[in-house]
């Protein structure tokens, strides 16, 4: 089984968390319209010596649950989820449905989800895109509990990616494109929690997940279990992550 995403020549993501508010005032005046700077730790980190042999599966240490397929020249992923509610039940409690391209068994990672962070005490959304190694970038846009969510990551050529994602309960589309020199050997639906700390939250469901316009099952992913959780069966591109 290929390693998570190896980041030696970086800080550890929680040592990395204390630098960004340092780093926000600089930030804000980098982000493109209708942006955030970014705040907590960064998404898309799952660190050496976290993965464990366990079946298909990484350990519940993981910061990773969902579902990964591996190989090479992988170019687009759309995919859709519901934004689950959240009780929190610790401050450092940071949670997020992502999904993108690379970041397991490689150097970089090209996503966007929506987060819910309970650093202040209460459930606190937000949607964000994150070109690592690059921090992720928040967005101003609304975003609550039960909105249903579509997110894609297209290689447009020449190290460019097209990042959409879109809240079709609140109306909004958000539309960047970035340049990387990325891998392209992994495609994600995940839930992640940088900070390995998750708040109750109701079921996570994705569904219509397509890779280079395929249906996600039929690249065989592999399903990754995070804190305890682990995905539902893939039936063709939907599963659920159910407390």
């Amino acid at each position: 089984m290929p390693s998570p995403i190896s980041r030696p020549a970086h800080v550890p993501f929680r040592a990395k968390a204390l630098t960004l508010a340092a780093a926000a005032v600089l930030a804000t005046a980098l982000l493109p319209a209708g942006a955030a700077a970014a705040t907590g730790a960064p998404f898309g980190y799952a660190p050496v010596g976290l993965a464990s042999a366990h079946g298909s599966q990484w350990a519940s240490s993981s910061p990773w649950g969902g579902y990964v397929a591996t190989g090479s020249g992988f170019t687009s992923i759309t995919g859709s989820w519901i934004e689950p509610a959240v009780t929190c039940t610790s401050s450092n409690n940071l949670f997020a449905p992502w999904v993108g391209i690379d970041g397991y068994g490689s150097q970089t990672v090209e996503q966007t989800g929506a987060q819910v962070s309970c650093s202040s005490g209460s459930p606190v959304y937000s949607a964000w895109y994150e070109m690592y190694p690059a921090n992720p970038v928040y967005l101003s846009n609304p975003v609550a509990a039960g909105d249903s969510f579509t997110g894609s990551v297209t290689a447009t050529g020449s190290s460019k990616y097209l990042i959409t994602l879109t809240d079709n309960t609140q109306g909004w589309t958000y539309s960047t494109t970035k340049r990387l020199s990325a891998q392209d050997v992994s495609a994600e639906a995940i839930i992640e929690s940088p900070t390995q700390s998750y708040p109750k939250f109701t079921a996570t469901k994705f569904s219509g997940i397509t890779v280079n316009g395929k249906v996600f099952s039929s690249y065989n992913p592999l399903p990754l279990s995070s804190g305890g959780y682990s995905p539902t069966a893939l039936s063709g591109g939907a599963f659920s992550l159910v407390p």
